[in-house]
């Protein structure tokens, strides 16, 4: 008996040849109910999809590339396993580059990455000047980073979060507040945070005082800088860090000043991942919505992918964790 053929399912379901591929290869509308037919007939005529003339035949390769600074962060992990998954169920496969916010790996991934053929880009690394994001006519959707004018940007409001973050250390009486930030080069959403930091400090008649954090910094380096803080800012009693892991080990070094937390030095953190309320339950963060964000990074990639137009800026809201730390 020959295998059945994609002409085979179309006969049976009483469809085109074309409305099975793109029921095969999940592309444009289509209601359920035209989809079950398709499902139904293959199953019925044991008919299974060639992947490699699938692939010819819609000149894709069902595969997505991933390029973030380290999923060794809990909230670069927490979003990859986010975007894995809902890609995985839209029929994706993942290759994943961890850049280590070194430029030049980050462009020998992206070459790889093109290299392979993959039917879109999502990119949460960027280090500047990295002229192939500009040159390729690959679909690709940033996440927390502005790349250029054309591809589409999605976040949290880190604008609203800051000042959720900075309310909650005012509120409590802090007024010596220190801010955390990463560098003020790289074009991220992720600097309105800092911006919210200056707005309420300046709005309350307060000094503000920033301390550069580099992306690629080790804990050890993290925990001197830290140090350095305590040390030039006596009378500090609020820390709003750029993230959790900051805000985690700001704790530890206030610890060593004996800086009791939160009596003597209020702390909110940012991100809220999953793992840092699970093993960390008592930091006050703000809460990116990872989840909502990944959804969005997919669903607005698919849509590049089909040739639709889309945002340029997607933001979704946070939310606060309320711990003890402040």
């Amino acid at each position: 008996m020959q295998n059945p053929k994609l002409e085979d399912v179309a006969a049976l379901a009483g469809v085109s040849k074309t409305t099975v591929s793109r029921v095969l290869n999940n592309r444009g509308y289509l209601s359920e109910k035209t989809k079950q037919k398709v499902f139904d007939s293959m199953k019925a005529l044991h008919y299974q999809p060639n992947d490699v003339a699938r692939q010819l035949f819609s000149k894709e390769t069902k595969m997505v590339g991933l390029i973030f600074p380290t999923t060794a962060n809990p909230f670069f992990g927490q979003m990859a396993a986010q975007l894995e998954m809902k890609l995985f169920n839209a029929g994706y496969k993942v290759l994943i580059g961890n850049s280590m916010n070194d430029p030049l790996k980050e462009k020998e991934y992206l070459q790889k990455l093109l290299a392979n053929q993959v039917d879109g880009l999502i990119v949460g690394a960027h280090n500047q000047n990295i002229a192939e994001y500009n040159n390729t006519n690959l679909p690709i959707v940033a996440i927390d980073r502005v790349m250029n004018d054309d591809i589409p940007v999605i976040a949290s409001d880190n604008y609203d979060g800051g000042k959720k973050a900075m309310t909650l250390l005012l509120k409590r009486g802090a007024r010596h507040i220190v801010h955390t930030d990463g560098p003020t080069d790289l074009q991220s959403p992720a600097l309105d945070r800092r911006r919210a930091y200056e707005d309420m400090m300046a709005a309350n008649d307060l000094p503000t005082i920033v301390y550069t954090v580099a992306l690629d910094s080790s804990d050890a380096q993290k925990k001197e800088t830290f140090r350095q803080i305590l040390k030039e800012n006596k009378k500090i009693d609020g820390v709003f860090a750029s993230n959790d892991v900051d805000a985690s080990l700001i704790i530890q070094v206030a610890a060593e000043f004996q800086k009791q937390v939160p009596e003597d030095l209020l702390v909110v953190g940012y991100d809220g991942t999953e793992t840092v309320r699970l093993f960390k339950p008592e930091l006050t963060t703000i809460i990116q919505p990872i989840e909502e964000m990944a959804a969005m990074a997919v669903s607005t990639l698919m849509d590049r992918i089909e040739g639709k137009k889309t945002p340029h800026k997607i933001i979704l809201p946070v939310t606060v964790h309320q711990g003890t730390t402040a």
